[in-house]
């Protein structure tokens, strides 16, 4: 049972705004803050290097919370200053030649596609686009059969960014496992909203990002990466921290997924990470999902209710994301009435998701997502003002 009042005495900008963006960025707590001022602090007293040695007992601690947050080893973790390097730390590392093929879901992340495209454009690879079943979630019959001899990769968006739609990754991860085939999960919107476990859904790399829904600081991101997996991968770029000399005319890659970092970090960030992953794992991951997807059907159910305005989330399942158009009123719009309101929202971009957006003529979309500090109070602010434009 998530304590709201508790938790919003906590976020200071509870106090300020109703903050219904947290799928691009979340409100930090208090303690967050303050791990992170205290950081800063030190290093302007002590000095950078000199605080980061004082608090590599709380560094290495982050490594193990975000291990444990997503079920995996300490040493399968990376951290980065965000998650596009995270998965692109994985992607580019992924061995493709003529005639391999990327096969992917149509609610990938724009940049996730213009990586697919610029590898395949160098290498002769071929990038797959799976088509949606009837429920506009990825066809996992479809990909099993796509899947063949050529198949190097399967990249999957766990949640897209242009909507509620959680993808079937457990599914994926079975077929991707039966295969052979290196499966990289984009969970940036799935962390922190709900558990994710990769033992259970079976990926080799998963990318997240500290500032969406963990309500990490931005410039956070990190990666996972199975230790089976890491013979098949060939890291992009080599330095200090990831690997070491050998003396002559060759090195050594670090061991385990710290062969995929540099050596450069703002520990400050890093701690804020930490902290924020110790705050969900303290109020657990299961009740965190039920107050937040719980939330996100309710917000979703009232705005259908609303003459005019319409709801676009795809998918059997659905998650706390929720997208909308009213009839007639530019998306813009929408979203500026919101803010006048104090509510934070966005909207979502046709060239963030390229390939939903060439069989579905929706976007933009205002985006709303709540998470498990919000009230339904707050919800009911962001459907009066959204009502007031339908009529």
């Amino acid at each position: 049972m998530v304590d709201v009042d508790a938790l919003r005495a906590r976020t200071p900008g509870c106090a300020q705004r109703v903050h219904l963006n947290n799928a691009g960025a979340g409100l930090l707590a208090q303690p967050t803050v303050d791990v992170m001022v205290g950081h800063l602090r030190w290093e302007a007293e002590i000095g950078g290097y000199e605080a980061a040695d004082a608090a590599r007992d709380d560094i290495a601690a982050v490594y193990a919370a975000v291990a444990e947050l997503v079920g995996g080893a300490r040493e399968e973790i990376a951290f980065f200053d965000n998650a596009t390097h995270a998965w692109n730390a994985a992607f580019y590392s992924v061995p493709l030649g003529p005639g391999d093929r990327i096969l992917t879901g149509r609610a990938e992340y724009g940049s996730n596609v213009l990586a697919y495209l610029q590898v395949a454009q160098r290498t002769g690879a071929e990038v797959v686009v799976v088509p949606n079943d009837g429920s506009g979630q990825l066809d996992t019959t479809a990909l099993a059969d796509l899947v063949d001899e050529r198949t190097r990769l399967i990249g999957l968006s766990h949640v897209p960014t242009s909507g509620g739609l959680v993808n079937p990754a457990v599914e994926v991860g079975r077929i991707a496992r039966e295969a052979g085939v290196l499966y990289l999960l984009d969970a940036t919107q799935s962390v922190g909203q709900f558990p994710v476990d990769v033992r259970e859904i079976g990926c080799d790399m998963l990318s997240a990002t500290g500032r969406k829904f963990l309500r990490g600081p931005r410039g956070t991101g990190f990666l996972w990466v199975r230790s089976a997996a890491l013979e098949r991968l060939d890291p992009y770029v080599a330095e200090i921290r990831s690997a070491t000399w050998d003396g002559g005319r060759g090195f050594t890659w670090a061991d385990g997924a710290r062969r995929f970092e540099s050596w450069e970090n703002s520990y400050v960030n890093q701690l804020g990470l930490g902290a924020a992953v110790r705050q969900a794992l303290d109020l657990g991951m299961d009740a965190i999902a039920a107050r937040t997807l719980a939330l996100g059907a309710t917000l979703r159910e009232r705005l259908d209710a609303v003459p005019g305005v319409s709801t676009h989330d795809l998918g059997s399942n659905r998650c706390a994301i929720v997208t909308a158009k009213v009839d007639g009123v530019p998306t813009a719009e929408v979203v500026a009435a919101l803010a006048r309101a104090g509510v934070n929202a966005t909207a979502t971009v046709p060239e963030d998701t390229q390939f939903d957006t060439e069989v579905r003529d929706v976007h933009p979309l205002v985006r709303l997502s709540p998470h498990y500090y919000n009230t339904e109070s707050e919800l009911d602010r962001a459907v009066e003002v959204i009502a007031g434009l339908a009529r």
